[in-house]
């Protein structure tokens, strides 16, 4: 039986949970960046960081637009996967979102793909808006796509097998506390593992206080990745943007 403590930090590296979410689909993922970009009207010199941009499909994409775009990760294993697709205007390098994150300044950050609060410490999801403050320039703008908390806590379902690769993946979700957690079992490589992914509820108001508190003024939400208007009790997406003061 195989666990930790941060959840992601193992997860993510490991084959299975590559093979589990393999149906994620690059053209739903282009057709989002598409609109936000159509939205947004980022210029051709804008420097783009794609934060914790997993395997980089969202950041080779956006390089293939013609951007200049960093991508960062805490798993080693997706950055070395995301390492083939490099070249003079894309590269990419294991981060923690809570520290430094170099010494670049970005006009764009995006954290796409609920990739927020994972973190069991509360301090930490204000050090990684903080550290995405420090890295954007004066007028810069961060786009975070999140899970529309309410929703989500009102329709969880509980149980249900997923078969990928001869893998059946046995998975159950709960609300505990102001979190969602998903436990993941199944038998691969005559081992038996369980993985927990755990997500913080975050509500529109929590992450308008963070960004109060990290200097960036929220400018802009939808509900859909196709951006449609936000509505608390029936979109699916929260995607906030919001511009350093």
């Amino acid at each position: 039986m195989k666990t930790n403590t941060e959840w992601f930090s193992s997860w993510f590296d490991t084959p299975y949970y590559h093979i589990l979410y393999m149906h994620r689909d690059h053209t739903e993922a282009e057709a989002f960046i598409d609109a936000l970009f159509a939205e947004l009207k980022p210029h051709k010199n804008d420097l783009i960081l794609d934060l914790a941009c997993g395997r980089g499909r969202h950041a080779v994409y956006m390089n293939q637009k013609g951007y200049q775009v960093d991508g960062f990760d805490l798993s080693e294993e997706s950055i070395q996967f995301a390492k083939e697709f490099e070249n003079e205007n894309l590269r990419f390098e294991v981060r923690d979102m809570r520290g430094n994150l170099g010494s670049n300044k970005y006009n764009w950050v995006f954290n796409l793909f609920t990739s927020f609060g994972y973190f069991n410490e509360a301090d930490d999801d204000l050090n990684s808006i903080k550290a995405v403050a420090n890295c954007l320039v004066p007028g810069g703008k961060l786009v975070l796509d999140f899970m529309n908390a309410q929703k989500v806590a009102k329709r969880l379902v509980p149980e249900e097998i997923k078969i990928a690769e001869d893998i059946e993946f046995h998975i159950e979700r709960y609300a505990e506390g102001n979190h969602i957690i998903k436990e993941i079992r199944f038998n691969a490589d005559q081992q038996q593992w369980r993985f927990e992914e755990k997500v913080k509820l975050l509500k529109k108001s929590d992450f308008e206080t963070l960004c109060q508190k990290a200097g960036l003024k929220p400018v802009a939400c939808y509900g859909s990745l196709d951006l449609q208007p936000f509505d608390e009790e029936k979109s699916d997406r929260y995607i906030l943007i919001a511009e350093k003061l």
